[in-house]
């Protein structure tokens, strides 16, 4: 039995070391691939064959990508949004989803039905627009922190996350004099630093890639561009340059080309997210509540 449960362990161990080789190989490779490409000449690039490493090496896509007008503007304003969207966004999905949480609150399955309709059902572009031209959101830097704020997912998330807790905690602090505030502020909220930074996590990302908002609501007014709204323009004007570079015989242009830029903005703008990920990837292995409540 022993030597059969060794020789089980080691195939399983084995199986176990190639699953997971292959499994790492073909989550880095599309990431590798696409640093490589990016410090690619952009013609040599077309002949295809690139893997893991640059065949001709050149900080051409970079400098294309960097001496974008408006590029430094498009940066403070993705790192502004990004920063305090967040901010907002955890403050006010952390106290909607404390207050549906509670047992005590009378209206919190038809509030929590209401949120999960708003997910399904919107008013679209049209009235979405219209309605931020009335409150004054438009041609503003507030129209990408404020109707991000509330989000139904999110606070199901935290809710779901809040109504795991033990209760015993609350009543204790209760018995002690402390408030809902009190409650909320020193005994929920660090034992949810998990979902809060999960949450944040997600608001960020979604922060930090979003284009399309500043080219709805912020197109006329370049103090409020974004850098993702930056590159998609980029983007498109080597495309075009790329198609006129082709007809006309240009090479100084064509060794910039649409692939090796794109490659070259995926890698600035996914950059600080995966710098960002590492402080937060601690708190997505375990919660925080083992030992809060001894029996």
């Amino acid at each position: 039995m022993k030597i059969k449960s060794s020789t089980m362990d080691k195939v399983f161990v084995t199986c176990n070391t190639i699953f997971l080789v292959l499994f790492v190989t073909i989550t880095l490779y599309p990431v590798l691939n696409t640093v490589a490409l990016s410090f690619n000449d952009g013609v040599d690039a077309v002949r295809g064959g690139i893997h893991l490493w640059p065949r001709i090496f050149t900080l051409s896509n970079y400098k294309t990508v960097l001496h974008q007008q408006n590029i430094l503007t498009g940066a403070v304003v993705s790192v502004a949004r990004t920063v305090l969207g967040t901010i907002f966004a955890l403050v006010t999905n952390a106290l909607l989803a404390y207050i549906i949480s509670r047992k005590r609150f009378l209206f919190r399955s038809q509030l929590s039905l209401f949120w999960v309709i708003t997910m399904y059902v919107n008013g679209g572009m049209i009235p979405t627009l219209i309605l931020y031209r009335n409150m004054n959101l438009t041609n503003s830097f507030w129209v990408y922190v404020i109707p991000g704020m509330v989000s139904a997912f999110n606070v199901l998330v935290m809710r779901t996350f809040m109504e795991g807790l033990p209760s015993a905690l609350e009543e204790s602090a209760m018995i002690d004099g402390a408030n809902d505030f009190t409650i909320f502020t020193r005994i929920i909220s660090p034992l949810c630093k998990p979902v809060y930074a999960t949450v944040a996590l997600f608001v960020a990302v979604g922060q930090w890639n979003s284009w399309f908002d500043a080219m709805l609501y912020n197109r006329m007014n370049t103090q409020y561009t974004t850098l993702q709204y930056e590159l998609m323009k980029l983007l498109s004007s080597v495309m075009q340059q790329s198609g006129s570079a082709t007809t006309g015989g240009n090479t100084a242009t064509a060794a910039v080309t649409p692939v090796t830029v794109r490659s070259a903005a995926t890698v600035v703008t996914m950059l600080p997210i995966i710098l960002l990920y590492p402080f937060l990837q601690r708190y997505f292995v375990s919660g925080m509540t083992i030992g809060s409540v001894k029996e």
